[in-house]
């Protein structure tokens, strides 16, 4: 199905060239997944937001070193701890031409809480927004917040008239395969415009000549987006020059393109970590064949999974070195990590047998297995690697392997009771990996990813202190606790975060981006 807009690529193409007597520069980026939605409030993950964020803004953003810095407001000032007075940019427009105003900033807000949305992470702690005069906006928070400015970057500013005219005021229910206007439409005030959506095959951009920040445009006027799912392919695109930027790598080919002249590959961390949850809060597990109890419940269990995953193996083999162990759930680059409690466990598959034993399951038991297909790097590859592994202790994982679309509805439907997921800590604190897949699942933020019932009170309790603790030392001891004892707990079994190399055609310039969200803003071909 291809999705329509009222607003035509091609004469928004023309008028941009008109207006800025440019030649046009294209730039044709290919990657494994699609977008879910472009309802800018519904679904907290990374390729939408990466997309969307070229069209949506917040009050703030970050610069190229992840430095906070003004965007849809230009100024804050904190009147009181738990008050912040923000004044937004004055005459910026919605590509509609409608002015942004502040009843746009109170709209967002309200839309974005809505309990059917995942994206209740970016404004946490966050109790109201007042609005002061057309420019100006307080928000109101329930405790001192250390991380808001962090958290905001991803709280999207949308057209209150737009959504109002066009019915869209509540937030998709992507769940439950529910479709709006602002799931196929989009109404930003951001560098480009989002002009066309078919999915799995191409989203079409134009620049938005009437963006405020003239200084950060690149010369690159429109963009293609392909989502490529197939390796070969992606890579052939790029090798025959159909593509000019490519960010998902299949680590096999990295040094074949990294050798030919045509190209270069930048490379670099990336601030996710790639790890299976357990359904430890049913009281049986779907898909299993344990009856009337639930295995995950008990500790040793989880330690047994975590011990007989041999992740230097999977290193070796099917990443091609380009990962790095992971035994906590943050990766190097986010606030919290430390390279002496990121020691993952010895493998010590005869202590696993022991205490699948000593746990009541001798002979192991069977169990469904989900994974994405198309959204990590060498996603099914590594779960097949751990069916393997698992094996060894008796473990048989069936594994269900799908695209992330698909992927992603099972586990937010409560589906499984054991799957992959990837997390990409977007506020670069581990706050947000700790209160979003940890901390009980309530309302709002709390526990707004955690489809694996995980529940801890200590933990519960460390995260909702780091919330509000303004003493950075305090604050870094809660979090180091949080993550040793989600560690040592077993509440996941983490597999590694991820490295990730981006390769282009040598004219092509960008700065790699740890949140592996590549920018047009930071983009310019020769």
């Amino acid at each position: 199905m291809i999705h329509k807009f009222k607003l035509a690529a091609l004469s928004l193409s023309l008028g941009l060239l008109a207006a800025t007597g440019a030649q046009a520069v294209p730039l044709r980026w290919a990657a494994q997944n699609d977008i879910l939605t472009m309802d800018p409030h519904s679904q907290n993950h990374a390729t939408t937001n990466a997309i969307l964020m070229h069209a949506y803004e917040g009050l703030t953003r970050y610069n190229n070193k992840y430095e906070v810095e003004p965007a849809l407001a230009t100024k804050w000032t904190y009147i009181s701890p738990t008050q912040v007075r923000f004044e937004l940019r004055k005459g910026v427009k919605f590509h509609d031409g409608t002015p942004f105003t502040a009843d746009d900033v109170v709209f967002s807000f309200g839309r974005i809480k809505q309990p059917q949305g995942t994206m209740q992470i970016y404004v946490t702690g966050i109790k109201e927004i007042k609005k002061i005069d057309d420019h100006t906006v307080d928000l109101i928070l329930e405790a001192p917040n250390p991380i808001l400015l962090r958290n905001i970057i991803d709280f999207r500013i949308m057209s209150k008239a737009w959504a109002e005219k066009n019915k869209t005021t509540s937030t998709q229910d992507y769940k439950a395969k529910e479709d709006n206007f602002a799931s196929r439409n989009v109404m930003g005030t951001g560098p480009y415009r989002i002009t066309g959506w078919q999915p799995d095959q191409k989203i079409s951009m134009v620049q938005n000549p009437e963006w405020w920040d003239k200084a950060r445009a690149s010369n690159i006027s429109e963009v293609s987006y392909l989502p490529i799912k197939s390796d070969p392919t992606r890579v052939a695109a790029l090798l025959s020059g159909d593509v000019d930027l490519l960010t998902d790598l299949p680590t096999q080919d990295v040094a074949k393109l990294k050798n030919d002249p045509k190209l270069k590959v930048v490379e670099g961390p990336e601030v996710r970590t790639i790890f299976l949850a357990l359904d430890q809060g049913s009281d049986e597990l779907k898909g299993s064949s344990v009856k009337g109890k639930n295995p995950f419940k008990d500790k040793r269990v989880r330690e047994a999974l975590n011990i007989s995953v041999d992740r230097e193996a999977i290193k070796r083999t099917i990443m091609r070195g380009l990962s790095v162990p992971a035994a906590i759930m943050v990766a190097p680059g986010v606030n919290g990590h430390s390279p002496d409690i990121d020691q993952p466990l010895k493998v010590d598959v005869d202590k696993a047998k022991k205490l699948m034993a000593e746990a009541g399951y001798p002979d192991g038991f069977e169990i469904q297995m989900n994974c994405p297909n198309n959204r990590y790097v060498n996603d099914e590859e590594v779960c097949q690697a751990v069916v393997a592994m698992w094996a060894r202790i008796g473990i048989k994982a069936r594994l269900v392997a799908q695209p992330m679309a698909q992927h992603s509805l099972v586990f937010q439907k409560f589906d499984t009771s054991l799957y992959m997921l990837g997390w990409g800590v977007a506020t670069y604190d581990a706050q947000y990996a700790l209160q979003s897949l940890v901390r009980t699942k309530t309302t709002g933020a709390d526990g707004n990813f955690n489809f694996s019932k995980v529940s801890d009170a200590r933990i519960d309790q460390l995260v909702d202190a780091m919330k509000t603790e303004t003493d950075v030392a305090k604050r870094n001891a809660m979090i180091r606790e949080a993550l040793v004892r989600t560690r040592d707990e077993h509440l996941f079994v983490p597999l590694h975060h991820q490295m990730r190399p981006w390769a282009m055609r040598v004219n092509v310039s960008t700065e790699h981006r740890s949140d592996d969200r590549p920018e047009a803003r930071f983009t310019n071909i020769r």
